[in-house]
């Protein structure tokens, strides 16, 4: 068994990371830092972690073998830095870094202690992505010539009900916009599934930005992605839609349109297909999201030392530069 530290018990790492590590072969969750103490107490509580530290120099020594960060973006460079530094294997979220200097930096540490550094894009791992992967390897809709990718939501609204029953300004939803955004924060999966899906680059792209609600970065985006192999990906993202309605709606899909038909998900529809020359064949629906896929290969890769599935540092690296590249040109163009 491999023990595992949790470096980060916020809300992801509660409903994602932290029940996934205590259901995965091969893997134990070890224990738990944050330097905050109710996060930690409340997370150790949760899961039953023997160990619990603020302090990183004592989880470090606490005797674990790897680490899975999933503190916020602002602390990853640090976080893989310090892990790095004592020989841990790595899984860090996404965003996986706050710059390029930032992500450059920590993919070279890893490579120079020796250790792997694998990038938290959990939706490669869906069996949806997988299927979508396997359809377009197949060519079962042609040659691809465009992606639709659409996630636009509230993230839990402009306000939510706090512990005295009155409504408060959404503090993770604040968050995630100071830390860059909805391109940063959720587009980066799709832009990744887009490179993943296509096995083609991306060599040119351009952002357009909304601002709905007051923030300095848009709170709604588009990104277009030009690939080598001549496909174009869209793909649009927001945090204001329906942010202050009260009863929100969300669209999530993906469009997949190719020489010979057509894939289409549609996550609140319930629907996966292909439409092709063949007909219809309606495919086994899922949601978008795979923590426990994403434990299983990084089990898997701590035993053998490397994974050709997992999301990589440069993947991670990649994802976040377009991102957040695309982001700074639609602030800039809006000055």
């Amino acid at each position: 068994m491999k023990k595992i530290g949790l470096m980060g018990c916020g809300t992801v790492a509660n409903y994602g990371h932290a029940p996934s590590l205590q259901s995965t072969d091969g893997l134990v969750l070890h224990a738990l830092f944050d330097p905050s103490e109710q996060n930690l107490r409340s997370t150790q509580g949760k899961f039953d972690v023997p160990n619990a530290f603020t302090d990183v120099e004592a989880f470090f020594d606490s005797g674990i073998d790897a680490v899975a960060i999933t503190s916020p973006a602002t602390f990853h460079c640090q976080n893989v830095l310090d892990a790095a530094r004592r020989g841990k294997h790595i899984l860090c979220e996404k965003p996986l870094a706050m710059t390029d200097g930032e992500a450059e930096e920590m993919i070279r540490a890893a490579n120079d202690a020796g250790v792997m550094l694998f990038t938290g894009l959990d939706y490669r791992f869906s069996s949806v992505s997988q299927t979508i992967r396997k359809v377009v390897q197949e060519g079962g809709i042609g040659a691809v010539r465009s992606l639709r990718l659409i996630y636009i939501w509230n993230n839990h609204g402009k306000s939510i009900k706090g512990d005295d029953g009155q409504m408060q300004a959404n503090a993770r939803r604040d968050f995630r916009m100071i830390e860059g955004g909805p391109m940063v924060d959720c587009g980066v999966h799709q832009i990744d599934l887009a490179r993943w899906w296509l096995n083609s680059e991306v060599i040119d792209f351009r952002a357009e930005g909304v601002w709905v609600d007051e923030y300095e970065a848009p709170d709604h985006m588009y990104v277009h992605l030009d690939h080598e192999n001549g496909a174009h990906t869209m793909v649009e993202m927001s945090y204001s839609y329906c942010y202050t309605a009260k009863e929100p709606i969300a669209h999530f899909t993906y469009q997949l349109i190719g020489t010979d038909g057509l894939i289409r998900f549609d996550r609140e529809q319930k629907i996966f297909e292909v439409r092709n020359t063949e007909g219809t064949q309606p495919l086994p629906f899922a949601g978008e999201k795979n923590f426990k896929g994403m434990y299983d290969a990084f089990s898997e890769a701590l035993q053998t030392g490397g994974s050709d599935v997992l999301p990589t540092g440069e993947d991670g690296r990649i994802a976040t530069h377009i991102a957040r590249t695309a982001t700074e040109q639609a602030m800039a163009a809006r000055r």
